[in-house]
């Protein structure tokens, strides 16, 4: 795990350093996310290639690591010296958030303090930005910054189950994800086109709901398939290993394993959870399905919670993500099983039974040290054409369970905020990558309407009115679905240079953001994508 950490140091300070090669000047406005607190000093600190080095014992390994990879990528040699000697001082301060940091640099050194490792991590990413190099030594402006940032959430959704795109792609996010402070990542590995992880006591979920025959093309009315076989799976060890690569860059992952709804690969894998108890295909078309889980069954039940189980496991994160939206309720409605469920346990309806099947689910999570997440679905409020008006008058569990709002009106948002639901806001008119359609990939010109980059930027995760509540508002995910995005390059022009925007939200104060500084601070961002090869 430490080796792979420094591997990716060293990548991304090498980056840094080609990228401010040869500059001799430097403008206050390119570190993104902006820092809360910036006082820009006259002058710069300038340092020779032999550095003295001095950390407080808490901050041993992230010390190290860094300096490691200044040594093996730049040339900067060093050596560990007492306080008094050092030039580059990491420090200890109680005082300080979990997240934050305070970086001080002046003409004689650099002084970085933090309270946790995670800190010590985020100061660096705002020093590569700061960096120049000169041709015998490496020179900083003067500033002292006190940072930490807006939201405790700063999330990017990767949508696998549609279009696999393997663990090398995941692995580049991840690395863009640390560079922009961005700390959760939403991995989505279940749906109707396809299952995407390993659970060992049900094979065929990824022999069978693995794969699938063929795509559709164009968009969700087309009746035209590019009859291509899809395919792909993580192994649980590959996801170790991908959990353990975003732990070095202080990402947690969290999982999304979709019930009750967008069930057809499971489905189509053990025909048995469904309500018809027939065999289906793995979808190979994009939508909204009426299969969905016979969650009446009692094998069903442990089948869920078997999953849950395998993938508690997995994950560090203390949350597990259900999913729980576009729930189509046809099949519940035919099924007599599901009549007798929800008779027994006095359940008013359909969308009832989703809420009684959630809070089950968090109840079930929260036995395993879990906190449940669902689409704001699971609060049983008409989103879609297809429910009726005023479903239940159930009540999500608020105590274990996080909602993830994407859809609705401002009044449902602020209704489970009255509730003391915690939210995380991913209104998808302001945070969905792929509403880009338009302008990227060939032929879906009439899809969504693009969500332009200051409309990305100017999105403020709590309501109006609610600032008072803001406890309540965790922050935001951008999301990344994957309809469509059959290659890795179609995903990264709808990423970048986007997903910078939603860093910043998640980062910097309302009060201090400016989309004209953001815009040329992402020059740095869109030298190093262009090196990658991400954006031209």
């Amino acid at each position: 795990m430490r080796k792979t950490g420094i591997k990716y140091l060293l990548g991304i300070v090498a980056g840094a350093f080609a990228l401010l090669c040869g500059s001799t000047s430097f403008a206050g406005n390119t570190i993104l996310p902006y820092p809360n607190q910036v006082e820009w000093k006259e002058g710069t600190c300038r340092i020779e290639k032999r550095l003295s080095v001095y950390c407080d014992e808490v901050f041993k390994y992230e010390t190290k690591k860094e300096m490691d990879a200044l040594k093996k990528e730049a040339g900067v040699a060093y050596r560990f010296s007492n306080r008094e000697q050092a030039d580059f001082r990491v420090l200890f301060s109680k005082d300080i958030a979990k997240e934050g940091y305070t970086l001080d640099i002046t003409g004689s050194g650099i002084s970085i303090q933090a309270s946790a490792p995670a800190g010590v991590f985020y100061a660096v990413q705002t020093l590569k930005q700061l960096l120049q190099k000169e041709q015998a030594a490496y020179r900083f402006p003067c500033v002292e910054i006190a940072d930490s940032p807006a939201f405790p959430w700063r999330g990017f959704l990767l949508d696998e189950a549609r279009n696999f795109q393997g663990k090398k792609e995941v692995k580049k996010l991840l690395d863009e994800m640390a560079m922009l402070k961005m700390n959760v990542f939403h991995w989505h590995l279940t749906d109707d086109q396809g299952w995407r992880i390993e659970i060992k006591k049900y094979p065929r979920l990824t022999e069978v709901g693995g794969r699938r025959d063929s795509t559709q093309l164009n968009w969700y009315e087309s009746t035209v398939y590019d009859k291509k076989p899809v395919s792909g799976y993580y192994t649980q060890k590959d996801i170790r290993e991908i959990v353990a690569y975003a732990a070095e860059r202080h990402i947690t992952i969290v999982p999304e394993i979709e019930f009750p709804g967008h069930a057809s690969a499971a489905i189509a894998a053990y025909p048995w959870l469904g309500c018809s108890k027939k065999e289906i295909p793995v979808s190979c078309a994009y939508g909204v399905f009426s299969s969905v889980f016979d969650i009446a069954d009692s094998r069903t039940q442990q089948f869920v919670r078997d999953v849950l189980d395998e993938v508690a496991a997995l994950f560090p994160s203390d949350i597990i993500h259900i999913g729980g939206d576009e729930v189509k309720y046809d099949e519940w409605q035919n099924s007599e099983n599901i009549k007798r469920l929800m008779e027994k346990e006095k359940v008013d309806s359909p969308a009832g039974l989703q809420i009684w099947f959630a809070n089950r689910l968090s109840s079930y999570l929260k036995k395993k040290g879990k906190k449940m997440m669902g689409w704001n679905d699971i609060t049983g409020d008409k989103l879609h054409a297809y429910h009726p008006e005023n479903a239940t008058q159930s009540r999500l569990d608020a105590d274990n369970t996080i909602v993830q709002f994407w859809l609705g009106t401002p009044e449902i948002l602020e209704k489970a905020l009255r509730r003391n639901l915690k939210i995380v806001n991913s209104y998808c008119d302001y945070t969905y990558l792929n509403y880009n359609y338009d302008k990227i990939v060939p032929g879906l010109e009439y899809a969504h309407k693009p969500i332009p980059m200051e409309k990305a930027y100017n999105f403020y995760p709590v309501p109006e009115g609610w600032e008072d509540r803001r406890d309540l508002i965790l922050g935001v995910t951008c999301a990344m679905w994957g309809e469509w995005i059959n290659r890795p390059d179609i995903m990264y022009k709808m990423v970048y240079p986007q997903v910078a925007a939603y860093a910043e939200v998640g980062w910097t104060e309302r009060r201090n953001k400016e989309f004209g500084r953001f815009t040329d601070a992402l020059e740095f961002f869109k030298r190093r994508w262009t090196s990658a090869g991400y954006i031209r």
